[in-house]
């Protein structure tokens, strides 16, 4: 089993006929998923990639049964599209595009929770390098490789942190369940704390691995929920030991603007919480690796 995508997946890409919709989308097909076409407005009925391109993404879950969708839209447009792909019934959305402004990704949560919860697309990103379940299927950006099947779920806001645990893990032999960017925007579709619900629930996956940063609450927050509800040893990795406070480092959310957001308040709430700590990015590997060698 694996979390949001499997090889049966209905997937289109939005953003189809763009230079890097196409070289994702190519690369997604090499790595086996099960991408069933594309939307870009205005050239519906033309095909792409052997694949139908679409106007509309209720005309692509209508005609190829779409089940997922990837954004690779401008950030003008890609809230737009988010919502258009949740009001069409698609179950599970990939925001890769950076830059969407945050009034637009209010407007996008709002929306959203205007469906039932049973309803109701799961979204992840923006600015997130997308999800993976090694050998199954890939939607995302990321290079697909690296990845070994296992028990292990990976959930983070830095996608290139991810890439390197799971090379990290690859090296010492251990596979990923499922690895989910949530991307590093101040407003996000979904929380580590969602994801964990979705690993805890997971009969595959045996330790969750959190790759978080400074600023927000979320990591802390996931920490306590993990605390509480689950049985599942969660291993985290915080970014932004040295970061000053008040300057953002890279990702959009990360900036500490209150008690509790620097990496060194979060360490040591989540240590409390009885979370294990990867000391360092190149420990992430052997700090996973001890937390399995125990179970």
């Amino acid at each position: 089993m694996a979390i949001f995508i499997n090889e049966t997946t209905r997937i289109i890409v939005q953003g189809f006929t763009g230079k890097i919709g196409t070289f994702h989308a190519q690369d997604m097909i090499n790595y086996g998923s099960k991408v069933v076409g594309g939307v870009t407005p205005g050239k519906g009925g033309q095909t792409h990639l052997g694949l139908p391109v679409f106007n509309t993404v209720k005309e692509a879950v209508a005609q190829v049964g779409a089940e997922a969708s990837i954004i690779f839209v401008p950030p003008a447009s890609a809230a737009d599209s988010i919502m258009e792909a949740a009001d069409a019934g698609i179950k599970y959305c990939v925001s890769i595009t950076d830059g969407i402004p945050t009034q637009d990704m209010m407007t996008v949560k709002n929306f959203l929770r205007r469906f039932p919860v049973e309803e109701r697309m799961i979204l992840t990103g923006p600015n997130c390098a997308g999800t993976i379940s090694p050998g199954r299927a890939m939607l995302g950006i990321m290079p697909g490789h690296i990845y070994i099947q296992g028990s292990v779920g990976i959930v983070g806001r830095s996608g290139t942190l991810g890439y390197e645990a799971a090379d990290q893990m690859r090296a010492l032999g251990i596979g990923i369940s499922s690895s989910v960017g949530i991307g590093g925007d101040p407003i996000n579709g979904s929380s580590h704390r969602d994801i964990f619900e979705k690993f805890e629930a997971d009969p595959e996956t045996k330790v969750i691995l959190m790759i978080g940063e400074i600023g927000g609450p979320q990591e802390v927050e996931a920490g306590i929920y993990a605390s509480k509800y689950m049985s599942k040893p969660v291993v985290a990795y915080i970014a932004g030991l040295t970061a000053p406070e008040g300057r953002r480092m890279g990702h959009a959310g990360a900036i500490i603007s209150a008690q509790g957001e620097s990496a060194a308040e979060k360490v040591a709430m989540l240590r409390d919480l009885g979370v294990h700590i990867a000391p360092t990015p190149s420990a992430m590997g052997e700090t996973v690796a001890a937390v399995l060698a125990k179970l």
